[in-house]
């Protein structure tokens, strides 16, 4: 296994050296031109580090694909995989912005409502400075779909660091790895609250390269709100009281609204936790009542405070459908509308993506709203089982959201791997997500762009995709193999004597 640990490093470091010159770099000063070196980001200079970071990333899915092997195989135990999370998001800390030009953005419109601006009605362009001409030019005229927690947290950072970029990006480092070490903290304690492994939950959702690479790589506030989402999660599952982990998930819909998912199933888990089987009908239903109600009081209350406390407005709310310029097949809309189109087109030689587009994004606005009931209501409270339920109805349900969203992208599913492994989930499952993480880990540059629509990259990569996945959980004669270890059991498996999983799952009677 310490190959296997420092394969990931040195990746990690290869993605690191790589962000400085291939990453999303600066468009006027940064690292690089301030030490003498800015004719090493263009040209042949740029094709080198564009070497070292697709390279990196490459080298670093490997990794963590040949970490999943050996965890599955009972060669691995939570003690490697909490170093290989260690060891890998280490270099990474020091890493440019990659993959995205988004904590451009999040500068300014910080910036915005620290200068007077409101960024729910305006957008970067009114507000002129060293911090717009770092933003896309797509973004530059659009406003923000965040809540007052995304503009409180930048507005800080600018008053304390003014226009300047660098240190900007510095303080929203330290920001983006303060939200990863709450999900690190908080995913395995979630897998053992439940009776699943806290092992393979880490491994899934935490050391996962998606996770590495957008929540520390590119800084986005999803790597806060996840990590908020998380903990909330994990009081609620463990502590007396659930207000403590309600509030901390208000605090994250306070940054970005669609945390408010997991609200639900907090309701489930009350619910569960305070009816007794001697009630009746009409008791049942005013606990329901209650503490639906009391989750939703509360919650709004802290949203509210901190729309107060940060002198943000309610704009927001009118934003949540976020912007449509972004097109690309991670979005179950787009997807359709891509393989709809050519055909429609067969009989009607005037018929415009766009338009197709729009309707399938109205098709699936539908569909999200009666997959999110549903998936409540599918995963309401059943005996003993009714946190695990819980946990998976909170994934499953992000999951929806997301695959018939307007506009996806790679980060977003950065909340359903993060709960995903920790109710052990069937191997169909964990299939699709090594293969959806390894497809989705290769599929954009350093800059920010993506392969989805070069054929010669969907061929190779949904090749290495179904590889990666097969060779995790290989298929055997009369079935899928069982991987080891599970629920309980010990690193060599069931037979093993006098050994237990360090950091393994402990199954706790739900309350």
């Amino acid at each position: 296994m310490r190959r296997t640990l420092l394969l990931g490093t040195a990746a990690a470091a290869l993605i690191a050296l790589g962000s400085y010159g291939a990453g999303a770099t600066r468009n006027h000063g940064g690292v690089m031109r301030e030490l003498g070196l800015g004719h090493l980001t263009f040209g042949h200079g740029r094709a080198l580090f564009d070497i070292a970071l697709t390279g990196g990333i490459i080298l670093l899915i490997a990794a963590w694909v040949v970490l999943g092997r050996e965890l599955t195989h009972g060669r691995a135990h939570m003690g490697v995989v909490r170093r290989a999370v260690l060891a890998w998001s280490a270099p990474l800390v020091f890493c440019a912005p990659i993959l995205s030009r988004d904590v451009y953005s999040y500068l300014m419109q910080g910036a915005m409502l620290r200068d007077g601006f409101d960024p729910y009605t305006e957008g970067a362009a009114v507000n002129p400075g060293p911090l717009l001409l770092e933003v896309s030019h797509d973004w530059r005229n659009t406003t923000t779909p965040y809540g007052p927690l995304h503009l409180g947290i930048g507005t800080l950072i600018t008053t304390v660091v003014g226009d300047n970029v660098s240190a900007g990006l510095v303080a929203y480092k330290l920001v983006s790895v303060a939200g990863f070490a709450l999900i690190a903290y908080s995913v395995p304690r979630i897998a053992s609250r439940i009776g699943g492994n806290p092992a393979l939950a880490v491994w899934l959702g935490v050391a996962n390269p998606l996770m590495l690479l957008h929540m520390l790589g590119g800084m986005h506030n999803e790597a806060v709100m996840v990590g908020l989402v998380c903990l909330g999660l994990s009081l609620c599952l463990g502590a007396r009281y659930f207000t403590p982990g309600i509030a901390l998930i208000a605090l994250a819909v306070s940054l970005k609204a669609t945390a408010a998912i997991a609200l639900p199933f907090v309701v489930w888990m009350m619910y569960h936790r305070y009816r007794k089987p001697d009630h009746g009908s009409w008791a049942k239903m005013g606990i329901f009542v209650a503490v639906g109600a009391w989750s939703v009081v509360l919650s709004g209350f802290v949203v509210n405070l901190v729309t107060v406390l940060t002198g943000a407005s309610w704009g927001w709310l009118a934003e949540i459908s976020g912007n449509s310029k972004v097109v690309n097949p991670l979005a179950g809309p787009t997807l359709v509308a891509d393989l709809v189109t050519p055909f429609l087109r067969l009989f009607d030689d005037n018929i415009a993506y766009n338009t197709v587009l729009a309707h399938t994004r109205s098709v699936a606005t539908v569909l999200m709203l009666i997959g999110l009931v549903a998936t409540w209501v599918v995963f309401r409270p059943r005996g003993a089982g009714t946190n695990r339920r819980a946990i998976m109805g909170t994934t499953a349900a992000y999951a929806v959201a997301f695959v018939t969203n307007s506009v996806t992208l790679p980060w977003y599913y950065a909340s359903v791997l993060a709960t995903a492994g920790t109710c052990h989930p069937p191997v169909v499952v964990k299939k699709v997500l090594v293969a959806g993480s390894v497809f989705v880990g290769l599929a954009f540059t350093g800059d920010g762009n993506h392969r989805l629509y070069e054929a010669w990259f969907l061929l190779l990569a949904a090749v290495a995709s179904w590889l990666a996945a097969e060779w995790i959980y290989p298929a055997r004669r009369g079935g899928v193999r069982r991987p080891s270890p599970g629920p309980g059991e010990s690193p060599r498996g069931p037979r093993a004597r006098g050994e237990r999983q360090s950091g393994g799952p402990e199954v706790t009677r739900p309350r």
